[in-house]
């Protein structure tokens, strides 16, 4: 069995999640040797501080800077050029240390979930000092400029737009497979909602709302809670801060209305549980989340988007048929009480979300690639 190398870059969580999905996957095949690296820890700390932190800070505090940034690359060839020059050097220069373990390893198969290895990968490749096949994994429903590269081997991608984005920037249609985003494996087993409902201390009866409030500004998230609070829905209000204190402090006077219970919780291992517990999901539009959540065939409210891959996401949903997205926070209560109390817009939207999950990516990419190796080595 090859030896596989999963490449991935802590720029988000997203990217990680999927690198660990695929690595279960592949560890489904007996002798199996799988590695997950973290590219960036094998770049200079300053580097590995102004690649993520530069992203970070434009999305948390500048996002339309970004989202200007986005936009222009992706339309602008000659923009794009320059940007991707910058970007080489870069990559040049934080990147060395991967060789070493490339060498250690000697991987017989390559995939990133980041476009940030691909470019250091493709330029050993072009020296002939790197042989093996790379793959590329697209983790959000659009794939911009930075995610092209025409001479490896293979890409995988959520949906159809990335795959004709691909396309029409010279990557071979042949090379570019639907697979879907992966996601935990676990997903892909049925999971009753009631038995979700029960582990977690959540009511049998009545309504489940989830809301995400990771990435969402503190204020806001307050502004959505307490509208859903006296919205009149019967149910249960489920808000996830994560690892953010402060948004839980911003929420702490908040009280159970007569007909709504409010429960906030910080960080939790068992998102799995809650989206399958929940009638609806309201959540920021990551890639990952994005994919699980249709996995799970529920309902999706998607809220203040990050211009740029967030809003390709957001549309996906959208245009699937799947959910709504939502610019302003006044608006989330209302949407919400008028989407639980249509049951055949709940349905329609459950049966969207069944028709374009894809709850066995990993497992499907795992199997596509290893099908590959079967035959390079005849």
């Amino acid at each position: 069995m090859p030896r596989i190398l999963l490449l991935h870059a802590t720029v988000g969580t997203g990217h990680k999640r999927a690198a660990e999905a695929l690595s279960t996957a592949f560890a489904s095949y007996p002798a199996a040797q799988v590695r997950v690296e973290d590219v960036l820890d094998y770049t200079p700390k300053i580097f590995r501080k102004a690649y993520a932190g530069s992203y970070l800070e434009l999305t948390d505090h500048a996002p339309l800077v970004w989202g200007y940034f986005y936009t222009q690359t992706y339309r602008d060839p000659d923009l794009a050029q320059v940007t991707n020059y910058l970007r080489k050097v870069l990559e040049s220069v934080g990147t060395n240390d991967l060789k070493d373990v490339l060498k250690n390893f000697l991987p017989e198969i390559i995939i990133c979930t980041h476009f940030l290895p691909v470019e250091l990968l493709v330029r050993l490749k072009h020296s002939a000092k790197l042989m093996p096949p790379i793959y590329c994994i697209v983790t959000d429903y659009g794939a911009h400029t930075f995610w092209t590269y025409t001479d490896i081997d293979g890409y995988f991608v959520g949906a159809e737009k990335p795959r004709e984005q691909l396309i029409e920037r010279g990557v071979s249609p042949e090379r570019i497979w639907v697979s879907g985003i992966p996601i935990d494996t676990t997903i892909s087993e049925p999971k009753d909602p009631a038995l979700s409902r029960q582990r977690r201390g959540l009511p049998a009866q009545g309504q489940v709302i989830t809301l995400f409030g990771g990435g969402v500004a503190n204020e806001r998230l307050r502004m959505m809670v307490k509208d859903l609070l006296v919205s009149g829905i019967n149910g249960t209000l489920v808000v996830v801060a994560g690892r953010n204190e402060s948004m839980r402090q911003a929420l702490a006077d908040l009280k159970s209305s007569s007909t709504m219970t409010l429960r906030v919780l910080g960080f939790v291992t068992y998102v799995d549980d809650l989206v399958a517990a929940s009638d609806l999901v309201i959540t920021k539009a990551g890639g990952l989340i994005i994919s699980e959540i249709l996995a799970r065939n529920v309902p999706i409210i998607v809220i203040d988007p990050i211009p740029g891959q967030e809003e390709w996401n957001a549309d996906f949903v959208v245009v699937s048929g799947a959910g709504e997205q939502l610019r302003m926070a006044e608006s989330v209560a209302a949407t919400a009480k008028r989407l639980l109390q249509t049951p055949f817009l709940m349905d329609y939207m459950r049966k969207q979300a069944k028709n374009v999950a894809h709850p066995r990516a990993a497992f499907e990419i795992a199997e596509k690639v290893m099908k590959h190796a079967r035959e390079r080595s005849r």
